[in-house]
């Protein structure tokens, strides 16, 4: 006799965890890449080859005017923080940054949007940020905001394009919980702040700048309209339809919406539950290319459809504030 399969948080979590690799091939490829990258700073090479490297890979002003390239592509390789001292504010940075941002928030956006799209808003990110940073910098160092040595300060890491991600996917979270989690991604980088004059320190700024790039690129019409997986409707039997004959795939997102919306009003709507069913997709067929909303119901003839860590350094239906309605509604 077979076992039940679990339910609830518990059975969304194993689910996502066995499908990750089918889902996100390549988050977990860099995932990898990126402990494979501390392992090999910690505990490889000696402390001052370690430094050399991180020196060499920092997005300082220094190195981007000498070799902006590699500072910006290697900075992506190697995250700072602890996977270790869970009691340090490394930690605690490392599991929003790697935990959340990478592997939950990216592997989500190379699942719904797939690779190009996700690696576009995850380098786009990092390389914006960085770059608009350092003209802050140049600014803050013309009024004497910052000392002079932040030219040359340490600043690497992964957690800008983190950011970018975070803030990209709040539109597919629960409608009551975006605006939370939207001012969770704006305020934990001001957790550690320092303030050498009228600006925080730069990396703080570098963050805030990622998020607010997350926050618009929803509207990017790139990003509008969810992955086709046409295997996936092939395998079931399902014609490729669009306009108002999506209405029937269009009804299963909706439905699953409905269903995270009520499981985070359980106790274990958590931020970790939330993570965790932000994983977890419902086994559904996506219907062909769908680039709006869904028809009303006097249009389609139907009835009611229902409604919708880790870096160093000092159009969519009403009330959906113009977001993708397919990624919104779709989770």
């Amino acid at each position: 006799m077979n076992r039940p399969s679990p339910t609830g948080l518990p059975g969304d979590a194993l689910r996502a965890l066995r499908e990750y690799p089918r889902r996100a091939p390549l988050t977990l490829v860099y995932v990898c890449v990126l402990l494979a990258g501390h392992a090999w700073l910690g505990y490889v090479l000696s402390a001052e080859r370690a430094a050399g490297v991180l020196e060499y890979v920092s997005t300082n002003l220094d190195n981007l005017r000498d070799h902006p390239l590699s500072a910006l592509a290697g900075s992506v390789l190697f995250f700072d923080g602890t996977l270790t001292d869970v009691a340090s504010p490394g930690f605690v940075g490392t599991f929003i940054t790697l935990g959340l941002g990478v592997c939950c928030f990216l592997a989500r956006a190379e699942y719904r949007w797939g690779k190009r799209r996700a690696v576009a808003v995850f380098l786009g990110g990092h390389v914006a940020a960085t770059v608009l940073t350092a003209v802050v910098i140049v600014v803050a160092l013309r009024y004497g905001w910052y000392p002079a040595a932040v030219r040359e300060s340490l600043d690497f890491g992964i957690s800008y394009g983190a950011q970018t991600v975070l803030a990209a996917g709040t539109p597919a979270l629960p409608r009551r919980g975006r605006l939370p989690w939207a001012v969770f991604v704006l305020a934990w980088p001001l957790g550690g702040a320092e303030w050498p004059g009228p600006l925080p320190d730069f990396t703080t700024v570098g963050h805030l700048i990622a998020a607010l790039i997350g926050f618009a690129l929803p509207a990017v019409p790139a990003l509008r309209r969810r992955r086709v997986r046409g295997a996936r409707c092939a395998a079931a039997g399902g014609a490729r339809i669009t306009g108002p004959g999506a209405l029937g795939g269009v009804k299963d997102a909706v439905d699953a919406g409905q269903a995270l919306v009520e499981s985070a009003r359980s106790p274990g709507g958590t931020l970790l539950g939330v993570a965790g069913q932000f994983l977890a997709d419902p086994h559904r067929c996506a219907a062909a290319p769908f680039t709006g909303p869904p028809p009303s119901s006097a249009d389609s003839g139907q009835g009611d459809t229902g409604a919708s860590g880790g870096r160093v350094g000092a159009a969519g239906p009403p009330g959906s504030g113009g977001l993708p309605w397919a990624l919104s509604a779709g989770v």
